[in-house]
């Protein structure tokens, strides 16, 4: 070898490596054979070494050459000190902070705690007032505070005679003579006695509010409207002036269980009046939750529960077939998991109508007089002015419609404005909407439709709406209200009137777009609020709060079956509340119709304490009397209150404890 070569192969070995790429890393060499090495491998010092040994070390030493020369190519970033400090990924108390932020924060949750305030405000009283009064007046809602409370009781202690109410004594099916309440059977089994009655009552007449109005909002958020066209659609379903007239009616005031139904149908049908029908967004979980919600509906009553399932059988049919027809045609249809959550749902629908109307059927076999007449959809069928009266309630209208409402037989029922800003509002958006016009005349169609039906008899005698269903129609003979429809008619306005506000707010979008910022102002915004605001200051409301007469000691320890005087279809319902603290068997009881056992012991107790009476009373199997001192007096039983000696002869002992005279018969 030269001397130039000897210098060339130097210089080589000693120049430094350049960078190293980053590339996968592989298994080790295999040792070639020692004849394959080349003269100049043979003229290094390390010819003695094997090739396994010269190839380990240098792979052992490659990374961190390769990272030297990587640092040494790449500069310094000298802004790098300026940048702000890597943020520190959140622990596990962060990110549940997180989690809950987002829940509290969601359009829902601010819906609902917005739904419930609301309530609270309307009805002040019953939040400030729980214990001792009850809204409207002190009959009906006492009777429905002891429904309340039967069904918790019932369950809790004997299932099998839930239909079976401690009223009435000694008939059966008490508990269904009138609508029953027992979806809020879950508020039953907590407490006990009038006062935890009177607290469960104006709990829920507060709740029962909220959802009428987040029933509505969801609707019509759902239907493809803003927050603020939903929220005036809710208050003024939720706080029309006709409700009022209904304040002590809980069964007709729970109907927002019904919108909401609706608004998860329509959620899980990927259907909306802005888009239409879109597969994609279907999902069989919220068509699931839709008929439960309709399910849980029918178990508080059929006064309204009733035009609800035809309402809902009606849709079903005209929807299937136009899936039907679609799907002929070639055109998008639910999937087939929708389709079987509707199996289910449908299912459970009836079912539960099915097991809820069993009891009613047998209220009807034992006592026929429990049937309607079109005599008495004569008296409580309103007349087309009743849409343009409001109730006494009614803190805007009630003092000025006096003079209206002296005209009819039945005010409460037979009044039923559901506001002029809504009706006005609803004229509007017959014009101009967010809703196409076919949806505009399909609700049109729908509003007066519903207020037709709600005539009664005054539309056309009936027989072409109401009565033609009162007569032919499973169901409505059970209904002698019509004017109760007005639910119907009320929530078809509120999803017009929202197409207006709606478009109402779009256009304030479009007029800010000429500006910047390119938002609405304050003022634009107040604006599209006032129609809320109106519609909320004439639905505010002066119901009456009265104080519930309390508990008689007596009423609370006697020994059942008893009877309580005086008796009366009025007296009855306050005694339904007494009996809560130990359910006795009492032969007092009220309801929408009278049964001729209960008229004949009202007209016997009349002559008490007498021979006939008394052998009344051990007919029935009564054991105890208890005569209210401060309430007999001026009524057809106040000679109960002065006991005559000579009743001990007729197997009476009795007892004054200053409040009450108790008598037990032996």
């Amino acid at each position: 070898m030269t001397d130039q070569e000897t210098a060339a192969e130097v210089t080589t070995e000693t120049q430094p490596e350049p960078p190293a790429r980053a590339v996968e890393p592989r298994a080790p060499e295999q040792p070639e054979p020692a004849d394959s090495a080349t003269p100049a491998d043979s003229a290094t010092p390390a010819d003695s070494a094997t090739p396994a040994d010269k190839t380990a070390p240098t792979e052992a030493t490659q990374p961190t050459a390769a990272a030297e020369a990587t640092e040494a190519a790449e500069p310094e970033d000298v802004w790098e000190h300026f940048a702000p400090a890597p943020q520190r990924p959140p622990g596990r108390v962060g990110r549940v902070a997180r989690r809950v932020g987002r829940v509290v924060g969601h359009e829902w949750t601010l819906a609902a705690l917005a739904a419930l305030v609301l309530a609270m405000a309307m009805h002040w009283r019953s939040v400030l007032h729980p214990t001792d009064t009850i809204p409207a007046d002190i009959w009906d809602p006492t009777l429905q505070a002891w429904q309340l409370a039967w069904s918790g009781h019932a369950l809790l202690t004997d299932p099998a005679n839930l239909w079976h109410g401690n009223a009435f004594f000694p008939d059966k099916y008490s508990y269904v003579f009138s609508d029953t309440l027992f979806g809020y059977f879950p508020f039953g089994l907590f407490g006990n006695g009038p006062t935890a009655a009177l607290v469960r009552y104006n709990l829920l007449f507060v709740l029962l509010h909220a959802l009428a109005f987040l029933g509505p909002y969801a609707l019509v958020r759902q239907l493809g409207a803003g927050r603020t066209a939903a929220a005036l659609a809710g208050a003024a379903f939720a706080y029309a002036p006709w409700r009022w007239g209904q304040a002590g009616h809980m069964h007709v005031l729970s109907d927002g269980g019904m919108v909401l139904a609706l608004a998860m149908l329509a959620r899980g049908h990927g259907f909306s009046f802005t888009r239409g029908f879109e597969r994609e967004r279907t999902r069989w979980g919220w068509v699931i939750g839709g008929w439960l919600v309709a399910a849980w509906q029918i178990s508080l009553g059929f006064g309204i529960g009733l035009p609800f399932a035809y309402l809902l059988g009606g849709i079903a049919l005209v929807v299937g077939v136009r899936w039907l027809a679609r799907a002929v045609r070639g055109r998008p249809v639910p999937g087939r998991w929708v389709l079987l959550a509707n199996g289910v749902g449908i299912t459970v629908f009836l079912a539960v109508g099915a097991i809820m109307a069993q009891p009613y059927l047998e209220v009807v076999k034992l006592h026929p007089e429990a049937r309607r007449s079109v005599g008495d959809l004569e008296i409580y069928s309103p007349t087309l002015n009743a849409f343009l009266t409001a109730p006494a309630q009614s803190w805007l209208w009630g003092k000025a419609h006096d003079a209206a409402r002296a005209a009819m037989q039945a005010p409460a029922e037979t009044t039923l404005l559901p506001g002029f800003m809504l009706i006005g509002l609803a004229v509007a958006g017959l014009f101009f909407s967010v809703w196409s016009v076919r949806i505009r005349l399909w609700l049109l169609g729908g509003t007066v439709l519903s207020a037709a039906l709600a005539l009664g008899t005054h539309f056309f005698a009936g027989d072409l709406a109401y009565v033609l269903l009162f007569k032919y129609a499973p169901g409505w003979q059970g209904i002698r209200t019509p004017g109760r429809l007005a639910v119907w008619t009320t929530l078809l306005l509120a999803v017009l009137a929202a197409g207006a506000v709606a478009s109402l707010v779009s256009r304030s979008y479009d007029l800010a777009a000429e500006r910047v910022p390119s938002r609405p102002s304050l003022l634009m915004r107040l604006g599209t609020l006032l129609p809320l605001l109106l519609v909320l200051i004439e639905g505010t409301n002066k119901v009456d709060h009265p104080v519930v007469p309390p508990q008689p000691v007596a009423v609370r320890d006697a020994v059942g079956p008893m009877i309580v005087l005086p008796t009366s279809q009025w007296d009855d319902e306050n005694v339904m509340l007494w009996s809560t603290t130990r359910f006795q068997p009492i032969v007092n009881g009220g309801s929408g119709f009278y049964p001729p056992e209960q008229t004949a012991a009202r007209e016997a107790m009349k002559s008490f304490p007498d021979a006939s009476s008394v052998d009344f009373l051990h007919q029935l199997g009564v054991k105890t009397v208890v005569v209210v001192k401060d309430k007999v007096l001026g009524t057809d039983y106040a000679r109960a209150a002065t006991p005559d000696p000579s009743v001990r002869d007729l197997g009476l002992t009795w007892r004054d404890d200053g409040q009450s005279i108790i008598y037990t018969l032996r």
